[in-house]
């Protein structure tokens, strides 16, 4: 199982960017998939997740409205789209897929970084003031 992230930059606070995770050696219906993100000094957290099959989507509250994450299935490709960015958003960005079914409908799973079985490499962005 591959998941290489792309689409990460430097950008001025207000601007926008499209995040992609190019999927390879699994079935990408059957699998969440889930942003994370990671700021030095910081915990890992999840930003938001979806699962193709169904097309269930979930938000972190913190970044609800400024993220839109979806998915290309035929290119087997996740995207995660970030308007408004700001300061506080540069982190590492990373793509992860789960094995397990159906757990979007629980908020409190989605985030956890144990319910991921693969994870990409990262992109970093950086947004400055």
């Amino acid at each position: 199982v591959q998941l290489v992230e792309s689409g990460g930059a430097l950008v001025q606070a207000g601007g926008s960017l499209r995040l992609s995770c190019a999927a390879s050696g699994l079935t990408f219906d059957d699998t969440t998939f889930a942003w994370f993100r990671q700021a030095p000094g910081k915990e890992r957290e999840g930003v938001s997740a979806i699962s193709p099959g169904d097309g269930r989507s979930v938000y972190a509250d913190a970044l609800k409205g400024r993220v839109t994450i979806s998915t290309d299935n035929a290119a087997a490709t996740v995207y995660l789209q970030v308007n408004n960015l700001k300061p506080e958003d540069t982190a590492l960005y990373y793509c992860a897929a789960s094995r397990t079914p159906r757990f979007l409908s629980r908020p409190t799973l989605w985030p956890r970084t144990l319910m991921y079985d693969y994870w990409g490499q990262g992109t970093q962005v950086t947004v400055s003031s």
